[in-house]
């Protein structure tokens, strides 16, 4: 089982992305707090919300689908 979430979207110039490396940082269009979308297995489950808990990013789900709007 497939679980993603887009926590945001960024545009950088292919000579960019080759110059990144460990540690390199990637700014995104999300803050915390934001809504997301939460997918398994590519299909619609769950709305959520960008958190940080001790310095990482994690998903608070927020609400979950009906199963039968799932099929």
């Amino acid at each position: 089982m497939e679980v993603s979430v887009e926590l945001g979207r960024t545009s950088r110039k292919i000579k960019e992305i080759l110059e990144f490396g460990p540690g390199s940082i990637i700014e995104l269009n999300r803050l915390v707090g934001e809504p997301v979308d939460v997918l398994v297995n590519g299909k619609f489950v769950a709305n959520g919300e960008v958190v940080v808990i001790d310095e990482n990013f994690g998903i608070r789900i927020t609400d979950i689908i009906n199963p039968d709007q799932r099929i």
